[in-house]
């Protein structure tokens, strides 16, 4: 038992690395607060857009919504990371992240508020518009505070599969949570950092998992 502890829970190395994994904290938050919004932000302008029912706009958000659905979120980045700069566009590593995972995200995003939306009668839109309202203003005010009702769950599971598929940026050396694990166990030859890590992880969901619980059975 003491040989498992101090291989995978060896306090110690805990106490050496925690300074490297704080920080490494603080770039994955960084990134969810960054990335979360925008993917909420775009993916509903998407799902409100398609309701408005042009053909032509619908077919390009459809074409938007499937291409950058069926990209693995780690294939998205390493085509924008490293295929940008053949085309002299030049972004920074937080910037390729953020990009990448915004349109990845976003694509899911916009199918639960389509679904959501859609589970609202037509009717409700057409009575908001009878009684002088703009399509945005019944969007706003009508239709989408009643569609999070129905699309609660899949928005609470879309943000949080949002927040940890953040540790994909260790793949380009952004120092997140992931990466700085991944070096101070290649630091010290112990899985102790990753079982920090994961742990670390665990403590930063179950509160946001608990939160957003909450706002769901009120929404309810």
């Amino acid at each position: 038992m003491n040989g498992f502890l101090n291989t995978f829970f060896n306090l110690d190395i805990m106490a050496a690395i925690y300074p490297m994994l704080l920080n490494g904290l603080k770039e994955t938050l960084l990134l969810s607060v960054m990335i979360v919004p925008l993917g909420v932000g775009v993916g509903l302008l998407i799902a409100c857009a398609r309701a408005a029912g042009n053909r032509w706009l619908n077919l390009f958000l459809t074409i938007y919504v499937d291409f950058f659905r069926s990209f693995a979120s780690l294939v998205l980045l390493i085509l924008i990371y490293y295929g940008l700069p053949f085309f002299g566009i030049e972004i920074g590593t937080r910037s390729a992240v953020v990009l990448a995972l915004t349109l990845n995200t976003s694509s899911y995003f916009a199918e639960v508020f389509r679904a959501g939306i859609g589970s609202i009668p037509y009717g409700l839109i057409e009575a908001g518009r009878s009684t002088g309202l703009s399509f945005l203003q019944v969007m706003r005010h009508i239709i989408v505070p009643q569609a999070v009702r129905n699309m609660a769950p899949d928005l609470i599971t879309n943000i949080l599969e949002t927040i940890k598929v953040t540790s994909i940026a260790s793949v380009v050396a952004l120092p997140e949570l992931l990466r700085m694990a991944r070096i101070a166990q290649g630091n010290t030859y112990s899985p102790t950092p990753l079982i920090a890590a994961a742990l670390i992880y665990i403590v930063l969901l179950l509160p946001i998992v608990k939160i957003l619980n909450r706002l769901e059975k009120k929404a309810y």
